[in-house]
Parts: structure tokens; sequence; C-alpha cells
């Protein structure tokens, strides 16, 4: 079980700054990265996005041997997300009836899940659970919210279930600017972010604005760059370069939008971030595999590769990809003393939080 991340007080990465931080400007992670056990297996391996696809894929299964699938033969392989949010909109009632049943099947399951996580010792006391990840857009994503959210309340859950406000690829690179201090934000337009996922690698421009309070809350991220390193298995090298080309290509973009960029960059990554930028554990399905040495640092290869932005020293911080896409959604949790983050994608990525005090 991964629990509470030690950090060292020095800076054990060079640049300033400590990676996989717990005490950030408006919160303090209370664990991230939380492994249960279920089954011999781990719990969240029971409602991620694998887990819906079973659950929809034996549904018609069972149908198939009755020979009543509504979906007739359509291959596994034809059906997508879209696939089901168009049955939904517009399949007759047997079809719509099919993805119903799998929401329903997963629902129940996530619901199990939450009630696990909200029995740990670092989950005590959470108000208000954002689900984020890839199953979240959509029409689909809050029917199952919504289904999870009711069958915990007629549990008596008192803790409130609700959607991640940004697009879910957009709130992974948006939370990067919620890692370090908005002071060191002065002056500047914009940041660069990258966004590690179990699929794909975005990478963004995130434009940044201060709310009335003087808080960093409108942050957007506008039509970043994503390749889907899947399709072409690069080694861990080559995904490390291509990432780095990837941000260069960004610098490129903010010049020619006029954007100028604070010497920072936020990396959100899956597993859990040592204090050097170095991963201690849970990135074993990343690209070309072996990110847990301690001779890779991503963070360190950035800087190396870009080592000035607008002609001042660059920074990178990285930390896990939950709480970065949990950040994103910061600045609107005011209300809730202690929350929580999961994201529903490749995994079941998770992060817990309690907001600091208001200063006087």
């Amino acid at each position: 079980m991964a629990d509470k991340k030690k950090q060292t007080p020095s800076d054990p990465s060079g640049d300033g700054i400590a990676h996989g931080a717990l005490n950030l400007p408006l919160v303090k992670v209370e664990n991230y990265n939380l492994e249960l056990r279920s089954g011999g297996g781990f719990l969240g391996d029971k409602a991620n996005k694998t887990a819906f696809w079973d659950f929809f894929n034996t549904l018609r299964d069972q149908l198939r041997e009755a020979d009543v699938d509504p979906l007739g033969d359509l291959p596994r392989k034809k059906v997508s997300k879209k696939t089901l949010e168009d049955l939904l909109a517009d399949g007759d009632g047997e079809q719509a009836g099919v993805v119903m049943g799998a929401i329903e099947g997963f629902a129940q399951e996530l619901a199990r899940v939450i009630t696990r996580f909200m029995r740990h010792d670092s989950w005590q006391g959470t108000e208000c659970i954002v689900i984020g990840g890839g199953m979240r857009g959509g029409r689909l994503g809050e029917l199952v919210i919504g289904r999870t959210s009711v069958i915990l309340k007629a549990e008596g859950s008192t803790a409130d279930l609700v959607p991640i406000r940004h697009d879910p690829d957009e709130a992974g690179l948006v939370g990067a600017s919620q890692l370090m201090p908005a002071w060191m934000f002065t002056a500047h337009d914009a940041l660069l972010a990258v966004d590690i996922g179990g699929t794909n690698i975005r990478v963004g421009v995130v434009e940044i604005k201060f709310g009335r309070s003087g808080r960093l809350k409108d942050a957007h991220a506008d039509d970043p760059a994503v390749w889907t390193y899947a399709d072409d298995a690069p080694s861990r090298t080559a995904a490390a370069e291509r990432l780095i080309e990837m941000l260069k290509d960004a610098v490129a973009v903010a010049k020619k939008r006029k954007l100028k960029l604070a010497p920072l960059i936020g990396i959100a990554c899956p597993g859990v971030i040592n204090a050097d930028g170095t991963i201690e554990s849970g990135g074993q399905n990343l690209p070309g595999g072996n990110w847990e040495s301690e001779r890779f640092n991503l963070p360190r290869l950035v800087r190396e590769a870009i080592p000035e932005i607008g002609g001042e020293a660059t920074h990178v911080v990285m930390h896990n990809d939950a709480v970065v896409q949990g950040l994103s959604q910061a600045p609107f949790m005011v209300d809730a003393a202690r929350w929580a983050v999961l994201t529903i994608g490749t995994g079941l990525g998770n992060a817990s939080f309690s907001n600091h005090k208001p200063k006087d």
C-alpha cells in the first residue's frame, strides 16, 4: 500500500523545487496512488476503463448466447465510447438498454470501490469526490457519475460526487498551474505542462489569469499536442525525446500567440514521485518500461534539454497525474475542508486533499 510519501527539506532535484510535494499552495496532499488490495489484485482494477468494457462485453456475450443481442453483428473492435454515446442518444430502447446495463454494473462496482476508499484513514471526512479521467467525459460519464452518486447516497454516504470542471484531457495540464506558488507567475501569461497517461502524452500551453481574490483561478489549455504512444511502442529514451520535442514545439506555439511563458514546466506522471524527480513505484505501464530506475530522471532530462525559457533558467516540477488533475479543481473546492479525486482511465488514479485554512 502506498501511503504518505516522505519529503526531504533540502532540494534533491537541484532546480529549487521538490517533486511530489505534499504541501502545495492551496492544499495538503493527504495521500495519493493508494493501492488497496481486493481478491488477490488491486481494488482500482475493478473500476477502471477496462472494467467498464468488461461489463459491457459480458452483457453482450450473454445476449448473444440467447441470440438476442440488439447490437447484432457489430464487432467488439468497432464499438467505441462514441458508439455508446450514439446508442444512448439515437439507439432503440434495447440498444440503449445494453449501454445502461453496463453503466449499472460499473456504477455498482465503483460505489463499492469508493466505499473502501472512504474507510481509509487518509480519506476520513471526505466531503466531495471529484471524478476525472477519460470516463468522465460526455453523457456516458455523466450517467456513470450520477448513478454511482445515487447508489452511495442510498447507502448513507454524505460525500458528494461531482464531475471535474475541466475537460479531463485539459485538467491534467491545467492542474500544473497549482503546483507552484502564484507569485511565480507574476508578469507571465502561461506555462508549459505535460500529462503522461496510460496511452497518450499531452503537452500544452496553459494560459493563466488571476481572480479578484488574487488566487490563480482561471486557467485553460487550448489544443494541446497529443501523441498516442501506445500505437508506436517506443523505448523509454525515445519517449522522453519525443516529449521534449513536443515541449519545444509548445514554446514555439506560445511565441506565435505572443504569450510570455513563465520559466516553469509542470509534469503529471503516473506513480509515486520521489522528491528528486525519480519514480518510486507505479510507473510499470509507462512507455518502454523501467521508468522506476534510479538512473532515469525525467525532470532532469527536460531541464537539460530546455535550460532556459524567455531568458530565465527553467524549473521543472513533477507530480502524480491524479494529484495534478485534482489540482485543476482546487480553486473551486474552498467550501470543502477535505476532498478527493478519482481518475477513471487506464487505471484508477486517486488522491485525497485537505484545504489550507485561509489566512486572516
